[in-house]
């Protein structure tokens, strides 16, 4: 019974049940392990890592293992050895181990048994401990003593202890080195015993001497042991020991390639093909123009397909890195040979038409990365080479159904994307190919192209109204000739390749035809995720109308509200697509229409929003696009009012008098600083959003920028039109154009932004404010920034990485409105522990490099007397920045609370990320502290109360020294 309740405690928490606490937990689990049946116990002892999974603080994992030691030491070795794989899973939690020493006595004492099997189990229990333990004499000396067991299982155990020993301990690694060079060596030991060893001697990286010293024995076992699994064996811990050593790397290409060269036998090319590429990875840098050439030579003269492509995997990695400019920059120094003819060029030429479709999409590759990363002006022949073989795969691999043709198109496509977005001049003929190859092509090819064209067109704009004809037809076709999962895909990658090509203007035909098929072929799945590519590319009117359908088609009221809600949203944004330039009150009413539906939108997005699925960024988004457009509504106002309120005939006395020159504008100056005021609030608000945003992808952080900068343009062309045209400059918004645009909407908001800058520009040097040209320059503004759907990019939808941070404050208080009482005379340590936890894929798009802890105390009320203390000790504001390993950080703060009465206390976590940009992710704590004065103090005040003297000062910290 109590092991189903710790199974529940365990298992996810569903919507709505209540979660129990972690001793809780704990204590079920020992029920298990205290039970008198083994399979109880056992069961008990498996379910320890969901428990270090939920609650993964140290004081319970430290009480866990402590649990999990005395099974160790008591059970038998099938208990034993259920602790060690417990132990083995939970190795980022070894190190919030508190009693680190009692734990290794208990695990220890069963290494004196008579039995070797718990010996061996001992031996690798405490070499999966030696991340803690990297120093303990006790255990080096036991595994010493274990190599030279008769036990074949306990010697194997002892040296899976010692290599585990050899990477933490330099002392243990320099002391071991001598004996398993013996016992290598050694004309008793048997050979697979000796293939067991010799990869222990890659931890051997320490220092120098340690490491030469390793190599010199590698070397002779190499020469002097000729048999495949010894040479295999001896080679790549070779590499592995150089790949550590980093200074040996240069002399193991060499080797490597050597033995690739000149040994006959296939099983130690292809190890020396897996090192080889190892190394390509680990140091590209490293590789001389010799060694590619050595490479190339081989690849060119091997006659075996496998060997062949494993060379080429090798070039693929090198050619996307350093070494690809120092083959061709070297072959351009020592000769005159233009890169169509050099060795590398010719086998990635071969290779793109070779009949094995594998070896022919690494060729792809190669020559791809070689024509991105050639600069020299001999690149027009090697392109076109490049595009005919990429074109003369794709052909080939579009008809052919079966996985590794598909794999091989995928491939050929993603190079093929790579490479147009660095020679952007190719894209134009690329793009009709692919449109004319969609019509020859299966169904699971299709997609595949499809997915490429958007990708092209992301980058360019290569499709048009012209190709909408091609690509209606291929939709009319998809609904009658495809079924399955396949016609599902396709249906959505053909309709999102129609709504890039007629950039977000569709005709009432193509939303027929798209309608048509959806209606006699999709599910409501297939139709959601149209919807929302339609609400990615600014097809609003569209994707509303997909909206209100499904609406009704969902099995959950809160699916209902977010769909209501994405239809409001997609119904205001099409509201706006009707403003037409000079219009200003057709620009107002148009806002006022999208407001009204905005509003409607975030009511029913705040109903769809649940506990596990808050929708935060969401409301937060949508809320600024309405303070934004209100703030553009109050904006043309704001200009309208020149008309309704000119400036008074004695403005420019007034402006005299008072010394300000705005006066002579009238209201309109007042109001138009107001204006200035709000957009830059809204682009501190965008900003802050941004900061939040640690899990975004980078099309919805470059949005989030855009709505920012659109902003903060406004208040800019406020401020250069009307209220300081002199100190206003130019420059700092001149870099906008020189960004390179990622979508279709940017392209758009960047080319708005460039426009409405040369007007100002021009305008603010011809006219003095304000005229009638001023205010119309900024309705014109508005009306372009208006004009551009906006885009709802992925995030909006999905979340593909989630990272959150849990935090743990000790001392913390026994109930949470109880507040933790300290005496004012001595400071208060407040210990910070933090869990950082991940979704299904981690560092997606970026990942924590350290957290940000800051802590900030307030006083709530006083209860003392107000004495006259010094200002620093009423508050409390410390930050430190700590690194998480294994996803686990500790840190103290000293906190003075001098003042009598209650203090809130403020933690609050941010992030950092690997290229050092801040990110507010949370979570913020707070925990309650009441300051009570000392016995000695108040002693001595009730003393001096009772003399009639005054009172003295209060006692402090620092008072005493």
């Amino acid at each position: 019974m109590s092991l189903s309740t710790a199974r529940s405690f365990l298992s996810e928490a569903c919507y709505g049940e209540q979660e129990l606490d972690a001793n809780s937990a704990l204590m079920e689990l020992d029920k298990g392990l205290r039970s008198g049946k083994l399979g109880e116990q056992c069961e008990a002892v498996v379910l320890f890592p969901k428990l270090f999974q939920k609650y993964p603080f140290p004081i319970l994992i430290n009480s866990a293992f402590l649990k999990l030691a005395d099974i160790f030491r008591l059970g038998n070795n099938f208990l034993r050895l259920c602790v060690l794989k417990v132990t083995q899973q939970s190795e980022k939690h070894l190190e919030k181990i508190l009693n680190v020493d009692e734990f290794v006595k208990r695990v220890f004492s069963v290494i004196h048994s008579n039995d070797p099997v718990a010996r061996a189990i001992t031996l690798r229990m405490l070499g999966s401990l030696a991340s803690i333990i990297p120093e303990r004499k006790n255990a080096h000396h036991s595994i010493r003593q274990s190599l030279d067991s008769h036990d074949n299982v306990e010697v194997e155990a002892a040296i899976f202890a010692a290599a585990s020993f050899s990477a933490q301990s330099k002392d243990f690694a320099a002391g071991i080195c001598n004996k398993v060079s013996e016992m290598i060596q050694g004309l008793d030991t048997p050979v697979d015993l000796k293939l067991k060893l010799i990869p222990m001697l890659q931890h051997m990286h320490h220092d120098a001497s340690l490491a030469s010293s390793s190599r010199e024995l590698l070397q002779h076992l190499v020469n002097s042991y000729p048999s495949t699994p010894m040479v295999i064996v001896s080679l790549h811990t070779f590499t592995q020991l150089a790949a550590s050593s980093l200074i040996d790397i240069p002399k193991q290409l060499q080797l490597l390639l050597q033995y690739l060269k000149d040994d006959p036998r296939k099983a130690v090319k292809r190890l020396a093909i897996n090192d080889l590429k190892l190394l390509a990875k680990k140091a590209p840098h490293l590789w001389i123009r010799e060694n590619t050439q050595t490479l190339c030579e081989c690849a060119l003269t091997i006659p075996y397909n496998s060997l062949k492509l494993g060379m080429l995997a090798v070039l693929c990695t090198l050619s996307g890195t350093i070494a690809i400019k120092q083959y061709f920059s070297s072959a351009a120094g020592g000769s005159s040979l233009p890169p169509r003819l050099t060795d590398l060029v010719k086998l990635a030429q071969e290779c793109c038409y070779h009949s094995n479709l594998v070896v022919a999409a690494h060729g792809v590759i190669v020559l791809c990365n070689i024509a991105i990363s050639y600069l020299e002006k001999d690149i027009i022949q090697l392109e076109q080479d490049t595009v005919l073989g990429v074109e003369s795969l794709l052909m080939l691999c579009s008809q052919d159904s079966s996985p590794s043709a598909q794999a091989t198109l995928k491939t050929a496509l993603t190079s093929l994307v790579k490479l147009l977005k660095n020679r952007p001049h190719l894209s134009q003929s690329v793009v009709e190919f692919l449109l004319g190859q969609l019509h020859l092509s299966c169904d699971s090819s299709r997609v595949l192209m499809c997915h490429a064209l958007a990708a092209i067109a992301a980058h360019l704009p290569v499709l048009g109204d012209g190709m909408l004809g091609d690509l209606m037809d291929l939709y009319r076709v998809v609904g009658l000739s495809s079924t399955g999962e396949q016609q599902q895909e396709l249906l959505v990658s053909l309709a999102t390749v129609i709504f890039v090509a007629s950039q977000s203007s569709l005709s009432a035909e193509v939303k027929t035809i798209i309608k048509q098929q959806l209606e006699n072929v999709a599910n409501g799945w297939t139709v959601y995720r149209i919807a929302r590519q339609a609400s990615r590319m600014g097809c609003h009117e569209f994707s509303s109308e997909l909206y209100q359908c499904l609406r009704t088609r969902v099995a959950s009221e809160h699916f209902y509200f977010w769909l209501n809600s994405l239809k409001e949203f997609s119904q205001a944004e099409q509201c706006l697509s009707h403003v037409e330039d000079g219009d200003y009150s057709g620009a107002m009413s148009a806002i006022a229409e999208a407001l009204r539906s905005y509003q409607k939108g975030i009511a029913s997005l705040t109903a769809a929003s649940t506990p596990l699925s808050p929708l935060t960024f969401q409301c937060e988004f949508i809320k600024l696009r309405i303070d934004t457009l209100q703030a553009l509504s109050q904006l043309i106002c704001t200009c309208n009012s020149l008309k309704t309120s000119p400036p008074p005939a004695i403005a420019t006395t007034i402006a005299l008098t008072s010394g300000n020159d705005l006066q002579r504008c009238g209201r309109i100056s007042m109001q138009m600083k107001v204006c200035m005021d709000e957009f830059r609030g809204l682009a501190a608000r965008y900003a802050d959003l941004h900061q939040s945003l640690f899990d975004a992808d980078y099309a919805t952080l470059r949005n989030v920028e855009l709505q920012q900068q659109s902003c903060l343009l406004v208040s800019h062309v406020i401020e250069a039109l009307i209220l300081d045209p002199q100190a206003a400059s130019f420059q700092e918004c001149a870099a906008l154009g020189s960004v390179q645009t990622e979508s279709e909407y940017e392209r758009r908001m960047m080319s708005v932004f460039n426009h409405v800058l040369e007007e100002v520009e021009g305008l603010s040097k011809k006219h003095p404010p304000v005229s009638h040209l001023h205010t119309s320059c900024l309705c014109d503004a508005v009306i372009a920034l208006l004009k551009v759907p906006l885009s709802f990019q992925r995030y909006f939808f999905q979340k593909l990485q989630t990272t959150s941070i849990k935090l743990a404050l000790s001392p913390s208080p026994r109930t949470p409105s109880e507040p933790i009482p300290v005496q004012n005379s001595q400071q208060l340590t407040l210990k910070v522990e933090g869990v950082v936890q991940h979704g299904s894929t981690p560092g997606l798009f970026r990942k924590i490099q350290s957290v940000c802890l800051g802590v900030t105390s307030v006083l709530q009320n006083k209860t003392g007397t107000d004495y006259k203390v010094p200002l620093d000790t009423k508050t409390n504001e410390i930050q430190q920045r700590v690194e998480p390993h294994n996803d686990y950080f500790s840190t103290q703060f000293l906190l003075n609370f001098s003042v009598l009465g209650t203090h809130l206390v403020t933690v609050e976590a941010s992030v950092v990320d690997e290229s050092g940009t801040e990110w507010k992710t949370g979570p913020k704590t707070t925990v309650s502290v009441k300051s009570l004065e000392d016995p000695y103090s108040q002693q001595l005040r009730h003393q001096l109360q009772q003399g009639g003297a005054q009172p003295a000062p209060q006692r402090g910290a620092y008072a005493r020294f």
